[in-house]
């Protein structure tokens, strides 16, 4: 099981959101932590400026996320709607 932080920019990109977003997009969140498996049809590597950082699709949002396998630890750097997130 992975542990999660978030980036105080990513925090506040979540609390903008809608409660129901926000309870969906911490459901989906927790699930990557424990089982990342069952989510790999809804995650990708990114290329560019996210260059490995991955994103999670959850409905029309998208959490773009770190993994540091050494410290079993998932950084969420950015939470939003796809069309800003990228």
């Amino acid at each position: 099981m992975y542990t999660i932080e978030f980036l105080p920019s990513a925090k506040k990109e979540l609390k903008k959101l809608d409660f129901v977003v926000q309870k969906q997009l911490k459901e989906k969140i927790v699930l990557l932590a424990t089982d990342p498996d069952t989510l790999k049809n809804n995650i990708k590597a990114l290329k560019g400026e996210y260059s490995g950082k991955f994103r999670l699709r959850v409905g029309s949002y998208r959490v773009i996320f770190q993994i540091i396998d050494e410290q079993v630890l998932i950084i969420v750097v950015r939470i939003g709607h796809r069309k800003e997130i990228y």
